[in-house]
């Protein structure tokens, strides 16, 4: 499902060059789960960016669903992103104009998809929110919201999902729940799940984890 070779990231910086990724070599495989740890500053974002076809790698080479990211232009990689992949940000980019049924529903329409409303209203009962569908960011609660996102991220069904601190602003408990929950839907419905945290509870709770220090992969385990 994820296949990357040699990958590496540089940017400048002034008159210096930085490098932000060093030589990544990693395969993921369909329904797979993989936590990506490290400090802060160490990279795992961006890899994540660069996993989902977000950012270009400077060198080496990104395979995703088959395609290869490298290939592709800007059109091409948004379009595979709209068909394979789902997101989960620590923040969790909702419309606050629009309800939790219609957050849900705007990717779905925008990519096309039939019956847009009967399947937001499908992931919203999964994530148990069939009774908050017409409600507000504003009036749900911080775990509540973050399960509006993964019914949003979910319900295109993509091939892969990734998630970036899903947890992090939430309290224990909350966070404990959200996760229970995209594990359920990444046994349930076989989507491959990318995470970048740095509660090693949840890590512990993937497939495989790899811990990233300077760019570079210093331990991996399965």
């Amino acid at each position: 499902m994820l296949s990357l070779h040699d990958v590496n990231k540089v940017v400048q910086s002034g008159e210096d060059q930085l490098q932000l990724l060093d030589s990544i070599n990693l395969d993921v495989d369909k329904g797979e789960s993989l936590a990506i740890v490290g400090r802060s500053g160490s990279g795992k974002s961006t890899l994540l960016g660069l996993m989902a076809g977000l950012d270009r790698a400077t060198s080496g080479s990104i395979e995703l669903a088959g395609q290869k990211l490298e290939t592709l232009d800007e059109e091409g990689l948004a379009k595979l992103r709209a068909s394979h992949v789902g997101f989960v940000f620590q923040s969790f980019q909702l419309l606050a104009s629009m309800t939790a049924l219609e957050n849900v529903m705007l990717p779905l329409e925008l990519a096309g998809l039939p019956d847009a409303e009967k399947r937001a209203h499908e992931w919203l009962e999964k994530v148990g929110l069939g009774e908050r569908t017409h409600h507000y960011p504003t009036q749900l609660s911080g775990g509540e919201q973050q399960r509006v996102a993964v019914a949003r991220a979910f319900a295109s069904g993509p091939d892969v999902l990734f998630a970036d601190e899903p947890t992090g602003s939430l309290d224990t408990q909350t966070g404990e729940q959200v996760a229970d929950l995209l594990f359920e839907l990444n046994r349930e419905v076989g989507t491959t799940l990318v995470l970048v945290t740095h509660d090693p509870r949840l890590a512990a709770r993937c497939s495989k984890e790899i811990i990233i220090e300077g760019g570079r992969i210093v331990e991996a385990a399965a």
